[in-house]
C-alpha cells in the first residue's frame, strides 16, 4: 500500500511547520465594518486562508506580529474577536470541555 504525504503548512504564529489536519486555517471575511477573522475548522470556506495551530500563545504571537494582514494579503485593520473567542474556548472535536486544557490553566496568572 502507497502513502500519500499529508499537506503541511506554516503556522502564521510559530513559524512552525505542521500537517494541514493539526493547524486552523482561518479566513477573512468582509463585513460592514471591515474584515473580521473567521475560522474555519471544515476547511470549506472561499477565499485565501492563513494556518495556525489552535493555540492561544499562537494566537498571541500572531496578533502581536500583524502575521494575519500579511498572510491573507489584506492591509486594512483586521477585527480578531470572533477567532479569539473560538481559540480559547477549551473544546474537543465533540463539544465537551477538554479537561486537560482546562486543567492546564488552573493556577496560572493573567
Amino acid at each position: 500500500m502507497v502513502r500519500r504525504a499529508q499537506p503541511e503548512r506554516t503556522c502564521v504564529g510559530c513559524r512552525q511547520r505542521a500537517p494541514a489536519s493539526e493547524l486552523l486555517r482561518i479566513v477573512a471575511v468582509r463585513g460592514e465594518a471591515g474584515y473580521s477573522l473567521q475560522p474555519d475548522p471544515l476547511r470549506r470556506l472561499p477565499g485565501r486562508g492563513a494556518n495556525m495551530h489552535p493555540d492561544p500563545a499562537c494566537f498571541a504571537l500572531a496578533v502581536r506580529r500583524r502575521a494575519f494582514g500579511r498572510a491573507l494579503r489584506i492591509t486594512e485593520v483586521l477585527d480578531h474577536g470572533v477567532l479569539a473567542e473560538h481559540v480559547d474556548a477549551p473544546t474537543t472535536t465533540s463539544g465537551q470541555p477538554d479537561r486537560a486544557r482546562v486543567a492546564s490553566r488552573v493556577g496560572r496568572p493573567t
